[in-house]
This record gives C-alpha cells, sequence and structure tokens, in this order.
C-alpha cells in the first residue's frame, strides 16, 4: 500500500491488519514517513515498510523490484492486494519531481503506472489493485463544493510537465492540476482494465470529501485553518466523510466486500458511474501510450535496477 502512514490510508491499514489476521502488509513510504504507521501497532511482525519516493520514479521502481525480490526469496508472501492511495496537492502547478515531471500528476498517475506495470511484469496474477480517486474528477458544485476547479484535460505530454494551466503559480491552478490528475487516474484505470482483465481486477475509489487528511497540508494558512478546524463540521452532512469512515470504506473495497467488475468506479460503499467525461477511450488510450513511454526506460531488462 501507498498512502498508509496517514489519513485514511493508515486507517485503512490498521482495519486490515484487525480484521484479516492472516494479512501482511507492505508499506511503500519515504522513511520520514513510513514509520508512523508502525509506531502505532503494537505488533510490526505483519508490516514490512520498504522506502519509495513517489516523487521518482528511480526510487518507485527500486521499491517494486524489492517488494517482488523478497516474495521470490518467501520472505513475502505472494502479493494479493494493491492499495495505491497516495496522493499529492500543492498550491502550484509549477512544482517538479525528480525526474522534472509536474509532481501532482508524478505522484497522482505516473508512480501508479509505474507500480501496476512492475508488479504486473513481474508475473503476479489474481492479484486486486485499488486507485484511490475523487470527487474533483467531476468538476461541478455538486462535488467540488465550490472549491476545487473542474479538470481541464490536455494531452498527456503537456499535462505531466510543469506550468501546463493558466496563472500556473496560482493556488487554483494547483487544484486544477489535482482535479486533472484524479481525471486521469480514472482513465488509467480504465485503461488497466481492458488490457489485463483476464490476471487481474483494478478499481478507482472515491472516499468522498475527507477533511483532515493532510492533503491540503501544502495550502496557506487560511485553508489548512478551514480545512482542520471549520470544514470537518460538513462530514455532519452527506457532503464528507470522516476519516475513520473513510478508511474503513477503503478497507472494504481493498479486501473485496465491494463486489463489482474490474474497471468499476467505487463511490464510497457502492459502485456507481464517474463522471461523463471520464469515459472516453481514447483519451485512455492516449494516456496509457504517454504513460509507457515515459515509465519503459525504468523497465528495461539492461536498466541499472
Amino acid at each position: 500500500m501507498t498512502g498508509a502512514s496517514r489519513g485514511i490510508g493508515a486507517t485503512a491499514a490498521r482495519r486490515v491488519l484487525a480484521e484479516n489476521p492472516d494479512a501482511h502488509l507492505v508499506v511503500l513510504a519515504r522513511p520520514r514517513a513510513r514509520g508512523a504507521l508502525q509506531t502505532r501497532e503494537s505488533s510490526t511482525e505483519r508490516i514490512s515498510t520498504i522506502d519509495a519516493d513517489l516523487l521518482s520514479l528511480t526510487s518507485v521502481r527500486q521499491a517494486a523490484v524489492e517488494v517482488t525480490g523478497r516474495i521470490r526469496r518467501g520472505a513475502l508472501p505472494p502479493l494479493g492486494v494493491l492499495g495505491l492511495n497516495a496522493g499529492a496537492q500543492y498550491v502550484t502547478a509549477t512544482r517538479d519531481s525528480m525526474d522534472g515531471y509536474e509532481a501532482t500528476f508524478a505522484v497522482n498517475v505516473l508512480a501508479n503506472h509505474l507500480l501496476l506495470r512492475s508488479f504486473h511484469a513481474s508475473g503476479a496474477t489474481g492479484v486486486h489493485a485499488v486507485v484511490t480517486v475523487s470527487d474533483t474528477h467531476f468538476g461541478d458544485l455538486r462535488h467540488n463544493l465550490g472549491m476545487v476547479p473542474a479538470p481541464q484535460w490536455m494531452y498527456p505530454q503537456v499535462l505531466v510537465r510543469p506550468g501546463a494551466f493558466e496563472n500556473p503559480l496560482s493556488p487554483r491552478a494547483g487544484r486544477m492540476a489535482y482535479s486533472t490528475s484524479k481525471l486521469a487516474a480514472i482513465y488509467l484505470v480504465h485503461a488497466w482494465a481492458r488490457r489485463c482483465a483476464e490476471s487481474w481486477s483494478i478499481q478507482s475509489f472515491n472516499p468522498g470529501f475527507v477533511p483532515s487528511t493532510g492533503l491540503g497540508r501544502d495550502a496557506g494558512p487560511a485553508a489548512r485553518f478551514a480545512l482542520r478546524y471549520v470544514l470537518p463540521v460538513l462530514t455532519l452532512s452527506p457532503l464528507a466523510t470522516t476519516q475513520q469512515r473513510a478508511g474503513q470504506l477503503f478497507k472494504n473495497a481493498l479486501v473485496g466486500d465491494v463486489s463489482g467488475p474490474s474497471g468499476a468506479y467505487i463511490d464510497r460503499d457502492h459502485i456507481t458511474s464517474s463522471s461523463a467525461e471520464s469515459y472516453d477511450v481514447g483519451r485512455e488510450d492516449e494516456l496509457w501510450e504517454v504513460m509507457e513511454s515515459l515509465t519503459a526506460p525504468f523497465l528495461a531488462e539492461d536498466s541499472d535496477l
């Protein structure tokens, strides 16, 4: 699992361990964050932690190779579930990853594709993968609460570069990069579902609006204050989800408690349709081709990894 050190991922991870006594959790995270879950658990024998910085494709690939190596040596059980929960949102659309890509897209889309490709290429079968997405991809007031601009789709080779959106240094551009990346993540799920239906199952999971998860930690002081102290009131209504509830729902999606076909969109606790815009096979294929091209050097047999 990525994104297991805080927020809904940490809650889901604890639920998985508590409710599935045979489960072994492998957490991919940066060194400073990866011990957070372990420190909350009385026993760490069922948790393995592996360094992974999702802003670096080299680090992502190294983490996947490490997991695969441990599985082949018998140090870890076979891969059964892949929870891609890590997400990033920044106050501008100009921050770049270690590889020079726009950071939001790098974490929310590109790193996920490389992890999926790495584990699929390792020969793992019967894997159930879940990618955390967001209401924001709808782009309307009902789903975005007026806080996040609608996604603005462009050719993926443009989206993956810093400064793709108008006024890229503005918080609005940063939030637009986020909603667009979540639309791209759904396209990615659809593309994977069409290409690996016989060996894997993959679904997208929308937890709804979850205040106080840390996603807005890059925002300004006023926005952080609102996210932490004001907007949590919305969890008393259907407009928002508590961290504890969202974590339980994510756990349900991971262990298959929500039944649905590969490629399905899980909205909290049920299968439904994502936005009309998110069903575009042309864009899915376009994104797939770019993701394959950008990650291919890290998967080559003669790679230094």
